[in-house]
């Protein structure tokens, strides 16, 4: 059974009162975040960690490849795999998006997967490492019991941890749960493009060949650039750029460092050839992006 889109308004209710500001909000639980933005955003490129998002009010569509990902009330964003894609957020003063952001934990993940064994059809499953799923009964009520504790802190430091548990258990239950499955259970191609990603995303900065990743994969680099693509939709070089300016527009917007230190911290040893790669992905000169989000985090 499905949650219909007005079973949403609870989820609304006890988020509001949590919100301070636009952005990602952490909580005093590590792998939740609060999520808001009273500003509609148009399509532009930006990436999250491994994270299960749940949109209580507005609206977003993501784009990965030629796919169109839409998620908002009564549905929840199942994200196996840091991929950079594009985004565009329908919101307003008055609508709000309001959500929540669960960050997956491999260790949590790994637990409940040998807890739960062997699922019906795991050899057949195509892995899909973000899709959009209907809200289930099961998952609206883990997600309501885990806001509510975030209300009372004494509950939060006490059975938050649970919550968060009782809230993945339900993601591994639905039509996500192969992919959650296949980042544990390391079997097939899929296993190897997610270990390569992973190394990639904890080394951006370093020179890397796509030679040198296929034979980290244990591939010849033809079989590799296929099969990373299907994962990623992007070409290994593709990815690591698009990477390297999404962890780049981090730094200028958030952490108010300089076009050089940003264009050096992620891997560029040009930087106006940092910005002119900077600006073909998101419109606008790195300098002027981060004058532009100071205006608006002024206003």
């Amino acid at each position: 059974m499905h949650v219909s889109q007005a079973l949403s308004c609870p989820l609304v209710e006890l988020l509001a009162p949590l919100i301070e500001r636009d952005g990602f909000m952490p909580t005093a639980l590590p792998v939740v975040s609060l999520v808001a933005s009273h500003r509609p955003c148009a399509r532009t490129p930006l990436m999250y960690e491994p994270s299960l998002i749940i949109v209580a009010q507005g609206y977003k569509i993501g784009y990965l490849g030629d796919r169109e990902i839409h998620y908002g009330p009564g549905q929840y964003l199942v994200q196996t795999l840091p991929l950079p894609f594009e985004c565009e957020t329908h919101a307003s003063a008055e609508a709000p998006v309001l959500g929540m952001s669960i960050r997956l934990d491999p260790a949590l993940l790994g637990e409940l997967v040998t807890a739960m064994g062997e699922q019906d059809g795991e050899a057949e499953a195509s892995p899909v490492p973000m899709a959009s799923v209907s809200m289930t009964d099961g998952m609206h009520g883990a997600v309501v019991r885990l806001l509510q504790t975030l209300h009372d802190p004494a509950e939060t430091a006490a059975m938050g941890e649970l919550r968060v548990r009782d809230v993945v258990f339900e993601a591994l239950k639905g039509q996500q749960g192969p992919a959650l499955r296949a980042l544990v259970l390391h079997q097939g191609h899929y296993s190897r493009i997610v270990q390569v990603l992973s190394w990639l995303h904890a080394h951006y900065a370093e020179e890397v060949s796509v030679e040198a990743l296929a034979r980290q994969a244990n591939m010849s680099p033809s079989t590799f650039h296929q099969h990373f693509k299907q994962v990623a939709q992007a070409s290994p070089l593709q990815y690591l750029k698009r990477l390297r300016l999404i962890k780049a527009q981090q730094l200028l917007v958030q952490e108010e460092s300089n076009v050089n230190q940003a264009a050096e911290a992620v891997g560029y040893r040009s930087v106006s050839q940092f910005s002119r790669d900077y600006k073909r992905c998101f419109g606008v000169s790195p300098l002027q992006h981060r004058k532009e989000e100071r205006a608006l985090q002024a206003s």
